[in-house]
């Protein structure tokens, strides 16, 4: 049975990449200005086991590929020695940042504990780039901060969100166990759309990739969704479709309130 978002659906995307006519970076090295031409900018968000997470990071490892890897500061992530060794496999690591959400939309509170978090992170790991975490069920957009604030001022040099061109930069996110998860999309967005793409699977992303018909894009992937069995890809699926049903009700309800 040919299943999508397994351990090995990830390795054939992987192996995708590497024969490719791109080359494979991660954000930092991007933002710096490391690669010329044609690029995929690989970018994961570490919202929950982390532990799943380094069993994948290890594979892209062995496989020669740097990834950057975006962890939350909460208990069931922010995990020292396995965010060490991820560094250690050669990946970037990020700040995951919801300092908004956290601070009940104060902004003053908000870029407190991110100073604060930022500086415990750090204990840890280098981190050169941020990016937001986008809760569904809360009212803030974390990318706001910035509205009011300069992340360069704290010695990081991007947010993935917000430093990367997306008018030249094609975004694929897995956000919804889908590659064409628009709608399943609260605040996992970026100016334009990849819907024209017709991806839909990984195995359309594959086929995007062979045939080399975008310049540069960006592939966003948690790879704790990426199951590892049939019962796993299971139990993951039943998880994954009560989420997207919860996060299509909430958009449905943002547009009709702002007749969207």
């Amino acid at each position: 049975m040919n299943l999508d978002f397994t351990v090995e659906k990830y390795r054939e995307l992987c192996h995708a990449v590497l024969n490719s006519s791109y080359t494979p970076v991660p954000v930092g090295k991007y933002l710096v200005g490391g690669v010329d031409g044609r690029a995929i900018i690989l970018r994961h968000d570490v919202d929950d086991k982390i532990k799943y997470t380094l069993k994948l990071a290890k594979i892209e490892s062995e496989m020669g590929l740097t990834s950057t890897y975006y962890v939350r500061m909460v208990s069931k992530t922010f995990k020292p020695e396995i965010i060490r060794e991820m560094e250690d496999l050669g990946h970037e690591l990020g700040y995951h940042y919801e300092v908004l959400d956290k601070a009940g939309g104060d902004y003053e509170k908000a870029i407190g504990i991110f100073e604060d978090e930022l500086a415990e992170l750090r204990k840890v790991c280098d981190v050169k780039t941020i990016c937001m975490h986008g809760n569904p069920l809360t009212r803030w957009d974390n990318r706001d901060l910035w509205k009011h604030y300069d992340f360069k001022d704290f010695g990081i040099i991007g947010e993935a969100y917000l430093s990367i061109d997306y008018s030249d930069v094609v975004y694929f996110s897995d956000t919804g166990r889908t590659w064409a998860g628009e709608r399943y999309r609260v605040k996992d967005f970026v100016d334009t759309s990849s819907d024209s793409f017709g991806v839909r699977s990984t195995d359309d992303l594959i086929d995007l990739i062979n045939e080399g018909g975008v310049g540069r894009m960006c592939l966003l992937s948690h790879l704790d969704q990426w199951s590892d069995g049939y019962l796993s890809w299971i139990r993951t699926w039943a998880e994954r479709s009560v989420r997207n049903f919860v996060k299509a009700n909430v958009i449905r309800r943002v547009r009709r309130n702002y007749g969207k």
